[in-house]
């Protein structure tokens, strides 16, 4: 090539660079924001399993199962709340501390006044904790109940706790995207009323009955309860009559998981698949994987909870 041809092809390749489109660059598409989620903390009747005193297969297996009780997790506001505080919330604390290191607890919701809803509470006074202002949502006679009676008092006295009222269907806000329903439910109310929760966000929601008397008893239809939303936890204490042989059941009106299989087998089979029993008796065998009661929650397609499983909101 001669000497006068050189400067002519740089000439071209210059061209053809600069004519040559710019290469896009792209910017990596922004991160959803993570959505809040309900934290199953124990699945358990209040007696937990084992329960004291017990001296049958279902309590010397070696089987253990805190007792029922729910996180609500908001990662974006850095806040959970716990719904029922129950005698084993120093563990349960360690498992939502462990699941949301960055968030710190905001309040707690109580169901009822029976030993496994409320009397975790006790952590938080000054021979535990020692806490400040932490807030629990509770109904009226639930709050004349904690004011009224040691050692609750106390806690309220030296400002352990801060009771906050609830009223029955309405709706208070805990954060920008999520909000909490009480309803109450029919149970033995010796000490306080009884309600479940509707927790919602602005993409779903979740309901927590985990006492109540027989699904009949109730002024509404549990199926209108569980058709739209993410997730159900509801009571599954007994899974039929045969388990409490010499007990009374009219004193303990729980409806039967069998009761309630039979009841939800109409609804749509998402609407089943939502359905997690919780609040299990440790006579309960649908909460051991391979038992005849286990294969027949599987088969309606339902489920029985368990503890770390997580629904998102």
């Amino acid at each position: 090539m001669s000497s006068t041809a050189r400067p002519l092809v740089a000439v071209l390749v210059a061209a053809s660079l600069a004519a040559a489109p710019a290469r896009a660059t792209s910017t990596p598409a922004a991160k959803p924001a993570p959505r809040p989620y309900v934290l199953v903390l124990g699945i358990a009747q209040d007696g937990g399993i084992p329960q004291p005193g017990c001296t049958r297969a279902c309590c010397t297996s070696g089987r253990h199962e805190q007792v029922a009780s729910l996180a609500v997790v908001d990662p974006v506001a850095k806040h959970w709340w716990l719904f029922d505080a129950t005698p084993d919330f120093p563990a349960q604390l360690a498992r939502v501390q462990v699941a949301a290191p960055a968030c710190s607890l905001a309040g707690v919701f109580l169901t009822h006044a029976h030993i496994g809803h409320y009397t975790g509470l006790m952590y938080f006074g000054r021979e535990a904790m020692d806490a400040h202002g932490v807030k629990v949502y509770a109904m009226p006679r639930m709050r004349e109940f904690l004011t009224a009676n040691g050692p609750w008092s106390q806690l309220v006295s030296l400002k352990n706790i801060e009771l906050v009222p609830l009223t029955a269907d309405s709706l208070v806000m805990i954060s920008d995207s999520l909000n909490v329903t009480p309803f109450v439910v029919p149970h033995r109310d010796e000490f306080s009323e009884t309600v479940g929760y509707r927790i919602g966000s602005t993409r779903g929601a979740v309901v927590f009955v985990p006492d109540i008397d027989k699904w009949e008893r109730w002024d509404r239809k549990v199926e209108n309860l569980v058709a739209h939303v993410s997730g159900a936890y509801l009571d599954g204490t007994f899974f039929d009559a045969a388990e409490l042989p010499g007990r009374d059941l009219a004193e303990i009106p729980h409806p039967f998981v069998e009761e309630s299989l039979a009841r939800f087998a109409s609804l749509p089979a998402a609407a089943r698949a939502r359905i997690h029993f919780i609040h299990l008796n440790h006579t309960n065998r649908a909460a051991i994987a391979g038992t005849p009661e286990a294969k027949k929650v599987e088969a309606a397609g339902c489920k029985v909870a368990k503890a770390g499983e997580r629904t998102e909101l």
